[in-house]
């Protein structure tokens, strides 16, 4: 459990550089920071996935209560506005945890108040509950007025006089729809009395969209007041969703998500440890629902949507390690129906346009994923069915050449790469400025293509595919052989970041080439592997992951910050990337022989995360980190990769 007292409650920067995260198995979800106090323009209390998983949209953005006590009144909302902090209620808080939920507490005037809220799983649902402790005697009244967004969650909402809201009342249930907005919410209460205000709420200001170079000032639309009374203990319920719910059934929606995640986070803890349970309840919140039958895994919270890359590596931690070999097929499935020219997209846009397929990189972890799910399951019937032409079309593809110049070279090679275009997982681009193109042969990429011929080639030998067999071994070979001679630095006694479609080899010491020694097929083995290593722990390694690039590099940037040119000019020049902690310690434990020791040691590399889970995305791990101390946690709050790839550490490598 993760708990904070009034101290960090009421210290306004404390709370609201702590950020809770709920979802709903849909690409839906709830958050803000502990202090109530919206900061982004994703913060919402009901953010619905209006097409699983894309097509978000804040629907209701905020509540804010009043506690009235005897007639007076006391303010639990915080807000930013121009100058000035107000309400604030963060002064009367005194304690925040996830017990698994969100559960903040005030205290004014001698009264109690408890918040829980949580999400349904499969629904765009809310559930906001009040538990009112008054002392004897006491009269107490609650106001909440629900603060309206009905935006795309990627943009911001404007007072607009025109705008109309239709409420529709009916028992203990209440319809607020937009005249301009293709939106909809249904709030079911069991308020005593609503009043209807009609009035827009102006100029909340969003610190971290300012602190990121972006438009940072919101006006929200309160339709209405809903009044509750009490002359003892009492509790008051809010469902926000999609759908028609009713109040009364808050109970059992409460009982039934806490066994949810019960269930999650106990049945692969090892030995009760709370960090490998936390971690499981958190892998889940990135596995969501694609359509109606299959699944996928968001790439991270709260901007991001299914990328293809982001999916295949985070399926093993995720899907695979965890035992979910359901939903590791589904999301094999779902992106194998994607194919186009033997890749497998990039990304599908939140809109619903066509995928992207701007990816060399994401086709070859999608076949490491399939042979880490073969290795697993031994399910060779779902592979050999549905998966095993798909794996030989992606093979003749990449040879015959496919889209932005991805193709094999004379020399085995995957050659990559062409104008304004961003192929590899360091895909940081502005405007026409891809600010690393690694056009040409990526040492990762070579690493991912011999490895996806050696998984074909085993396949086709179970298959009893001869000449596939043949072919994909000899391939296998050439790389192997060109690799070798065309990659080591004899004078860093490491591998070339990348060799340029000119020929010219970058010298860049990156994390990339920790891959050559890490994945089942590795392309260096003996001395060659441990000075990689060995250079990439002496000059790479951080508490929480791999720098991108050495911090002697010219282009070394320290710190991820600024706005948008600031932090994407950086985003791989230096910044440390948490997903990166697991292939090195797999490349550790491989030249270090998996001994107690070795073990201990790579175990050691991960104790930073165990703090990190209270720090930020509370429960969860971050996309990034700055490269230097106090390496102060970046970008997403929660990212599917970065919790895929410890999980997968700490249920397998380490057991």
């Amino acid at each position: 459990m993760i708990d904070f007292d009034a101290t960090v409650c009421r210290d306004i920067a404390a709370s609201t550089s702590r950020e809770w995260l709920e979802t709903n198995g849909l690409g839906g979800f709830a958050s803000s920071t502990i202090a109530g106090m919206n900061t982004r323009r994703y913060h919402g209390l009901l953010v619905a996935a209006i097409r699983p998983p894309t097509e978000r949209a804040v629907l209701l953005s905020k509540l804010e209560e009043t506690l009235v006590v005897d007639g007076a009144r006391y303010e639990l909302a915080t807000n930013r506005y121009p100058q000035s902090i107000h309400p604030q209620g963060y002064t009367l808080q005194t304690g925040f945890c996830l017990a698994p939920f969100p559960i903040s507490t005030f205290r004014s005037a001698g009264v109690e108040v408890e918040k829980t809220v949580f999400m349904l799983y499969d629904e765009n649902t809310t559930v906001i509950r009040y538990r009112i402790r008054p002392n004897a005697g006491q009269r107490i009244e609650f106001e909440i007025r629900p603060l309206l967004a009905f935006r795309d969650y990627h943009s911001m909402a404007h007072a607009n006089p025109d705008a109309r809201f239709p409420l529709e009342f009916e028992q203990r249930l209440l319809r607020i729809s937009s005249q301009t907005a293709p939106y909809h919410l249904l709030l079911a209460h069991d308020a005593a009395r609503i009043v209807v205000d009609g009035a827009w709420y102006k100029n909340f200001e969003l610190a971290e969209e300012q602190a990121r170079g972006f438009d940072f000032t919101e006006d929200l639309f309160n339709p209405c007041t809903l009044h509750f009374e009490a002359t003892g203990e009492a509790r008051f319920d809010i469902i926000a969703s999609t759908e028609r719910r009713d109040v009364r059934d808050a109970d059992v929606f409460e009982r039934r998500e806490r066994e949810r995640r019960s269930r999650i986070a106990v049945e692969l803890a090892v030995d009760g440890d709370e960090f490998v349970g936390a971690l499981c309840v958190a892998a889940d919140q990135f596995i969501v629902r694609r359509g109606e039958n299959l699944h996928t895994i968001i790439a991270g919270y709260p901007w991001f949507t299914d990328w293809g890359r982001d999916t295949m590596i985070s399926l093993t931690g995720l899907a695979l390690a965890t035992h979910r070999f359901n939903t590791a097929r589904e999301i094999l499935l779902a992106f194998a129906a994607h194919l186009d020219r033997g890749l497998i997209p990039n990304r599908f846009p939140d809109a619903g346009d066509q995928p992207e397929y701007n990816t060399v990189d994401g086709t070859l972890w999608f076949v490491h994923a399939i042979g880490e799910y073969l290795r697993r399951t031994r399910d060779e019937q779902f592979v050999r069915q549905h998966l095993f032409d798909k794996l030989k079309q992606i093979i003749d593809w990449h040879e015959r050449g496919t889209y932005y110049n991805i193709r094999v070279g004379s020399d085995g090679l995957l050659h990559a790469g062409a104008d304004g275009v961003q192929l590899t997982w360091m895909d940081a681009r502005i405007g026409d400025w891809v600010v690393t193109p690694r056009r040409g042969k990526p040492v990762e990429i070579e690493a991912l293509w011999y490895n996806a011929l050696r998984t074909v080639e085993e396949l086709a030998q179970l298959f009893g595919d001869e000449p596939a067999y043949v072919h994909c071994r000899t391939l296998a070979d050439t790389v192997h052989a060109s690799f070798n001679e065309q990659f080591w630095n004899e004078d860093a006694s490491c591998l070339y970041d990348c060799v340029g479609s000119d020929g010219v080899p970058d010298p860049a010491l990156r994390p990339n080439q920790i891959f050559a020694v890490s994945l089942p097929h590795a392309l260096i083995s003996g001395e060659r592997a441990r000075l990689v290593v060995a250079k990439a722990e002496r000059e790479l390694l951080t508490p929480y992951g791999l720098r991108s690039l050495a911090r002697d590099d010219k282009d070394y940037c320290a710190c991820y910050a600024g706005d948008s040119h600031a932090r994407d000019g950086g985003y791989h020049q230096g910044t440390v990337w948490a997903w990166l902690i697991g292939p090195f310690i797999t490349a550790y434990l491989k030249i270090h022989e998996r001994t107690p020791e070795s073990v201990a040691r790579a175990r050691g590399m991960l104790s930073g995360f165990r703090e990190h889970l209270s720090e930020a995305g509370l429960g969860q791990v971050a996309e990034i980190f700055d490269a230097d101390p106090p390496h102060t946690p970046r970008g997403c709050i929660a990212q599917a990769w970065s919790v895929a790839e410890i999980l997968r550490c700490e249920l397998e490598e380490f057991r």
